[in-house]
């Protein structure tokens, strides 16, 4: 109700066309992950890098996983991709979110609601909850996780080779922590977008290892180098990873290693 109260008071044109509460709430996220500065990256990530994404992966049809979802800008993304697309999203895509902020988890579902979509979001520590039952079941899997984690409890985590399958990187870092939660929740034909910070593209020692068993598998797509500034709380680079678990490939792959 309260939420209904607030787009109200916008007193909008009655003719107006388009998601029109969608681009308002867009834009007042943008503005709040400014004020918020460094925090403002939990929950906001620029429309350009999500469309970028969601353009390669391709999301037509099948089930949405963001396990580390802020306000569900990879989703909304994915239902306008699907719009545009001429199909009706809500028929098309089944949206699953995981955030351990409350108040972000909130956010998410506002989101999703005045762009008129419904998706099952939850609270939690994905690291430690998997309470989608990830493992091999979603068609698509987009993300902007945190960055360079330190002191994650690798205790509790060295015996889920479910969810991490490569082995645990004896960096303090939870990197490839959340590159192997977002290939282990893939099926056997789907994708994986995600945003990832400089250093794990050329990290040494066991987080070296774990990508070497990447590429010999065969599901690196592409690695696209984003310049500094993207970020509005945030001014170093990053890149943006591709996995395609149902890439074929005919030959050992080149380790430039």
């Amino acid at each position: 109700d309260l939420l209904i109260a607030l787009l109200k008071a916008f007193k909008l044109p009655t003719d107006i066309q388009g998601d029109a509460f969608g681009k308002i709430y867009e834009y007042f996220l943008g503005k709040f992950a400014m004020a918020e500065g460094q925090k403002g990256g939990e929950f906001f990530t620029p429309i350009s890098l999500v469309k970028l994404i969601v353009e390669i992966i391709e999301p037509y049809h099948g089930k949405i996983l963001d396990p580390a979802c802020g306000s569900g800008g990879m989703f909304v993304q994915s239902a306008h991709f699907v719009e545009n697309h001429h199909r009706k999203a809500s028929s098309e895509i089944s949206i699953y979110g995981q955030e351990k902020v409350a108040d972000t988890v909130r956010l998410c579902k506002m989101n999703l609601a005045v762009n008129g979509l419904s998706g099952d979001i939850k609270e939690g520590n994905t690291y430690y909850e998997d309470l989608h039952n990830a493992t091999g079941k979603f068609d698509f899997v987009m993300a902007n996780p945190p960055f360079n984690v330190d002191k994650v409890d690798k205790e509790r985590l060295k015996d889920d080779t479910g969810r991490y399958p490569l082995g645990m990187p004896r960096a303090d870092n939870a990197n490839y922590l959340w590159i192997q939660l977002f290939y282990s929740s893939l099926n056997e034909n789907s994708r994986a977008g995600f945003v990832m910070a400089n250093s794990a593209a050329d990290a040494r020692q066991s987080e070296l290892e774990i990508r070497k068993q990447l590429i010999r598998a065969g599901v690196v797509d592409v690695v696209i180098a984003i310049g500094s500034n993207f970020f509005y709380t945030v001014t170093l680079p990053c890149t943006l990873w591709f996995l395609d678990k149902g890439k074929t490939s005919t030959h050992q792959p080149f380790l430039p290693f």
